[in-house]
């Protein structure tokens, strides 16, 4: 009986044999190292942006315009939102031609200053009853003779008249400086009817749309700074300690099972009084995927527990029966033998802890073959290589 074998079950077969081939060739022998390693507890938090305002009226109105939607990024000093001002407008008029009247009476009470400096009124002959006579003789004897006689005191006059000019320019200047005054008011409120951005960012809410009508206080639009993210996490106190500003955690985000490290930005001064946990915020390095509402997980150490030194194996070296974890270890007499374990938590992203099973200086595979069981026998030197036969 011949077999007959055809060009395609060929390429099969042979993809079949390199597939086995590989996953023979993929392990490793590692041998079991002890690292310290304290209690690991993990917390869940937040991610949350680099910074974010909430933009809220500064003045009554309704919203005559809005910017884009959720999302869109805007450079910083661009309008976000714009509240209708023509009743500003109108008043801004008004104050201005309240500012133009105010400004000229204080022109005016200059001029009067003056005049009464150069030319005081109290040494005018129009101002004296006189005699019906010219005015030089009523300036030659009236006078005199008035002063004589205890009626009047030409310097006491004058003196009086410069304070009174004095007073009126002195009111006109605070005209002028109230008028001024009311109208950077107006310009203030022109100013808070429109929103502007702060910082580079995106749009990240919006709370009313063009047509509303808000009241001073009534939240606009919230902004954010997303190009950095940050987690926020409530730490139980006891952890705090084990924390300082700079230093690195691993963290876990929810997307993708993302795991990387976090450095700590923020650790608040006080503590929450009814939870009894301090609120920490840690720094995500550039580029981490997701975004704000993202839930995360911070590994903290405990430092009151007490440390010892435990077995770390990689995560690829341990295989699941049923639900209990093994891995297969080598023998003195170089044979894999399957050593049931009990794991701990994770030591990093790529290694665990081992509480009971395994010792450090047992030798293991890493990432075993699916046909591995106990009793088989790998090549020593190409196990000395790092990969087996």
């Amino acid at each position: 009986m011949k077999i007959k074998f055809s060009i395609k079950s060929t390429i099969v077969l042979s993809a079949a044999l390199s597939i086995f081939s590989s996953q023979l060739n993929a392990w490793q022998l590692m041998t079991v190292e002890a690292a310290e390693f304290g209690s690991k507890i993990k917390i869940g938090g937040t991610v949350i942006p680099y910074k974010e305002v909430t933009l809220a009226a500064q003045v009554p109105g309704r919203v005559q315009y809005v910017a884009g939607s959720e999302g869109d990024y805007f450079q910083k000093n661009n309008l976000l939102l714009s509240i209708d001002d023509d009743d500003l407008l109108a008043k801004r008029r008004a104050a201005l031609a309240q500012l133009s009247n105010a400004e000229s009476s204080l022109r005016n009470a200059r001029v009067q200053y003056n005049r009464e400096l150069i030319s005081p009124r109290s040494e005018s002959t129009g101002t004296m009853p006189g005699m019906g006579m010219p005015s030089l003789f009523d300036n030659l004897f009236t006078r005199n003779m008035g002063n004589a006689m205890g009626y009047g005191n030409p310097d006491v006059e004058r003196h009086a008249d410069l304070y009174s000019s004095g007073s009126q320019v002195q009111n006109a200047e605070s005209a002028v400086l109230k008028s001024r005054s009311a109208l950077e008011e107006l310009d203030a409120n022109l100013r808070d009817a429109r929103s502007i951005a702060p910082f580079n960012g995106k749009l990240v809410r919006k709370m009313v749309e063009e047509g509303d009508t808000v009241q001073p206080g009534t939240p606009l639009l919230k902004f954010a700074h997303t190009q950095f993210l940050r987690i926020q996490a409530e730490i139980p106190a006891r952890l705090i300690f084990g924390l300082t500003k700079g230093s690195l955690v691993d963290v876990k985000l929810d997307i993708n099972n993302t795991y990387t490290k976090a450095k700590v930005a923020q650790i608040y001064p006080v503590a929450d009084q009814q939870k009894h946990t301090v609120t920490v915020k840690f720094d995500l390095p550039e580029g981490t995927p997701g975004g704000p509402g993202l839930y995360a997980e911070v590994t903290i150490i405990d430092s009151t527990a007490s440390r010892k030194p435990v077995p770390v194996i990689p995560k690829d070296a341990v295989l699941y029966r049923g639900s209990l974890p093994s891995v297969y270890i080598l023998d003195e007499q170089n044979i894999a033998r399957m050593k049931l374990i009990r794991l701990g938590s994770d030591y990093d992203e790529s290694r665990f802890t081992v509480l009971s099973g395994i010792k450090a200086g047992d030798r293991i595979i890493s990432a075993p073959p699916k046909t591995i069981k106990s009793g088989w026998t790998p090549d020593i030197q190409k196990m000395s290589a790092g990969n087996g036969g």
